[in-house]
């Protein structure tokens, strides 16, 4: 799945999730002040706004160059690049912990994605995920309302880690320990249907990439039946999350 898109165009359709999700993430996480910690899969930064803001040190790694060069602007004294989970460029033991929010499931492969984490991580640190669950996250009214007219389409319900013990089975298999799995969750009021229904025509992810295949009459009806099943707003999407943390 590929994320090379304007980060504006992200920060629209995700961020408005993600922002509030990282400190929830983070403090599952136990990150804080004075800890060295890689943010993989970092996208625009929502999660390494938060964690520069609780003082940790942190370093920013995603695939996408768009989001690179907007980290970059965004962070210019911190390291930031692009490279993928798994193949992540730095020394054994470099950070204290390892986070990837919303990331897991986009790997080509997780577990040697996670396991790299845990690799660059010190023995004792703390690698840990969390993936919108399938049923109740953020992108769940929207394949909801798709749903609706085309129960075969596939979601994002089916990706790893979208569901309770998926990231456990992760976590474990790439070799971490003492592993705790839990939902967390955020509630995102929308002010209007339309600021929520606009970024989903940005072609932003799964979800952007089944409206875009959609013919004008189709992508109508689609619109036609979210607008009837969440209200013209304002309306709150509460969006949770599986969220899974291990040692080293």
């Amino acid at each position: 799945m590929s994320f090379v898109v304007p980060p504006d165009a992200y920060t629209r359709y995700m961020g408005r999730y993600a922002d509030p999700l990282a400190p929830v993430f983070s403090g599952f996480a136990g990150v804080g002040a004075g800890r060295k910690v890689l943010d993989v899969g970092c996208g625009p930064g929502a999660l390494t706004a938060y964690l520069l803001s609780t003082g940790a040190e942190v370093a920013a790694i995603d695939p996408s160059p768009p989001f690179i060069d907007a980290i970059r602007a965004r962070f210019p004294d911190i390291d930031v690049r692009l490279g993928t989970a798994e193949e992540l460029p730095y020394d054994a033991d470099a950070f204290d912990a390892a986070l990837a929010q919303l990331v897991v499931h986009f790997m080509s492969n997780p577990v040697r994605g996670i396991g790299h984490m845990a690799r660059v991580t010190r023995p004792g640190g703390v690698v840990a995920a969390c993936v919108w669950d399938g049923p109740t996250g953020a992108l769940a009214p929207f394949w909801d309302a798709v749903h609706v007219d085309s129960p075969e389409a596939t979601d994002e319900a089916l990706l790893s880690g979208a569901h309770r013990g998926h990231l456990t089975d992760i976590l474990e298999a790439a070799g971490l320990h003492d592993v705790h799995e839990d939902a967390i969750s955020v509630d995102v009021v929308h002010p209007t249907f339309e600021e929520w229904w606009e970024p989903y025509t940005f072609g932003v992810g799964p979800a952007g990439e089944h409206v875009q295949r959609l013919d004008g009459d189709a992508r109508a009806r689609l619109e036609s039946v979210a607008r009837e099943r969440l209200g013209s707003g304002p309306f709150t999407v509460t969006a949770t999350a599986w969220a899974a943390r291990g040692t080293v």
